[in-house]
């Protein structure tokens, strides 16, 4: 009886458990059969939802593991139910599919969505799903070289730009520069030739 009402607050608890995993608008407009069919076909081919494989296994060891840490004697109970209604919800993926592929083809036309599979059903399309990624972050790679090599040329040029226009506006030295016109020579200079001598001698 005991264990008759833990399962009957157990099953309370999970009425009121809300696993949000991935919600998805619904569209209204009208797509042809066969732009659907195409679109399904071009989101297959680039892999667009494998992303969320792990969306049900995730939320169904999650719960598990708050359900046992609340009841951890009826941890083999917890696991079999959720492994088994886990599965039954497996078939829900085809949901996921639909909405993928009525959102594709809500931007591509039938036509696009044909050469998007064709293409990446090919060698080539395949290699570049394969690749994509370690060809990424080679990219990254040398994009950080890069603007590392870029940040410190600039603030070099741009250093010694400044440094050259300060020493452009800076004032010329006075030291040893000749006398201004019209300035009288400093003591022991030579007076001017035809100037009268300044001790009263005459000539």
């Amino acid at each position: 009886m005991m264990l008759n009402n833990r399962v009957r607050r157990l099953s309370v608890m999970l009425a009121t458990v809300a696993v949000v995993a991935f919600a998805a608008p619904s569209f209204a407009q009208e797509i042809s059969e066969s732009h659907l069919k195409a679109a399904r076909a071009a989101v297959a081919a680039i892999h667009a939802t494998d992303a969320f494989d792990n969306i049900l296994p995730q939320a169904a060891a999650a719960l598990e593991a708050q359900l046992i840490q609340k009841n951890p004697d009826l941890q083999e109970l917890i696991s079999q139910t959720i492994n088994a209604k886990a599965l039954a919800l497996a078939s829900r993926r085809s949901d996921l599919e639909k909405e993928a592929a009525t959102a594709y083809a809500k931007v591509f036309s039938e036509q696009d969505l044909n050469n998007i599979a064709t293409f990446y059903q090919s060698e080539t399309g395949k290699k570049l799903l394969d690749s994509g990624p370690i060809v990424t972050r080679e990219l990254v790679k040398a994009a950080e070289i890069w603007q590392n090599g870029v940040a410190r040329d600039l603030a070099q040029q741009v250093g010694e730009a400044l440094q050259g226009a300060a020493g452009a506006k800076a004032p010329a030295p006075t030291d040893g520069a000749a006398p201004a016109d019209g300035a009288a020579p400093a003591d022991g200079a030579a007076p001017a030739e035809g100037a009268a001598p300044t001790d009263g001698s005459a000539n």
